[in-house]
């Protein structure tokens, strides 16, 4: 059958069978060039490693396991209570160099492909744009990927994922760091590693100052966040 939103498959045979529904979409970068390399990768059985979709920066969508099963790319993970993100999500790998081989913007030809396919997820599993995360959301410890250049703000006005808090209202309400570790484990994120998860927050909700260092901004938007979420706005 035929995709208008998919250019071609390949099928991987890294795949197993899912444990829970579907209710999140990860995002990540390939960090190899050139794709072949990320696509041969993905197939090679002695790799343990795949994703549901991978798409080219000239915008090709290469569909590698179907939705419906358990693809291997979230690795040691955890979000919002799941630690086998993998069984609860789709993931869509980006053709990029990442921070290894010079990081740089996204193009827009890939971002033009990710949004209708991304739009086609969300809806047809009606996934929360709170469960549309970053690698490096479920893994802060290990993964740095999509990335602070990621065009998160695309997705958001699109209804894709959280728009960054505008207005913040009750600006720092946090006494101490552990207050703010607490809220943000609350809002889902792994704080074995305390830095990390900061860094990992800073990169998805202000990306332009990443320190791991728990200032007034940061807590704000955090709270924000939370707030937002409790009064039922920031599904």
């Amino acid at each position: 059958m035929s995709d208008p939103l998919v250019h071609r498959e390949i099928a991987s045979p890294n795949w197993n069978e899912r444990k829970m529904p579907i209710s999140m979409v990860v995002l990540h970068y390939t960090e190899m060039k050139p794709i072949e390399s990320a696509i041969e990768r993905m197939c090679d059985p002695d790799a343990e490693v795949s994703a549901h979709y991978l798409i080219s920066e000239e915008g090709e969508v290469i569909r590698l396991v179907p939705d419906d099963k358990r693809a291997w790319h979230a690795g040691l993970s955890y979000w919002r209570g799941h630690k086998d993100v993998n069984s609860a999500s789709i993931g869509i790998e980006l053709d990029h160099p990442g921070h290894a081989l010079g990081y740089r913007a996204f193009e827009e030809a890939q971002i033009e492909a990710l949004l209708p396919l991304l739009d086609r997820i969300v809806k047809t599993y009606n996934i929360p744009r709170a469960n549309v995360v970053g690698h490096s959301d479920i893994a802060p410890a290990r993964k740095v990927d999509p990335g602070e250049l990621f065009p998160w703000d695309r997705l958001a006005r699109c209804r894709l994922c959280l728009p960054r808090p505008e207005k913040l209202e009750l600006g720092d309400p946090f006494d101490n760091d552990g207050a703010f570790y607490l809220a943000l484990e609350r809002f889902g994120y792994d704080i074995t590693d305390g830095h990390k998860a900061v860094e990992a927050f800073q990169r998805r909700w202000r990306p332009e100052r990443i320190n791991g260092e728990i200032d007034g901004e940061v807590r704000a938007i955090l709270f924000q966040l939370l707030l937002d979420r409790d009064r039922g706005s920031a599904r």
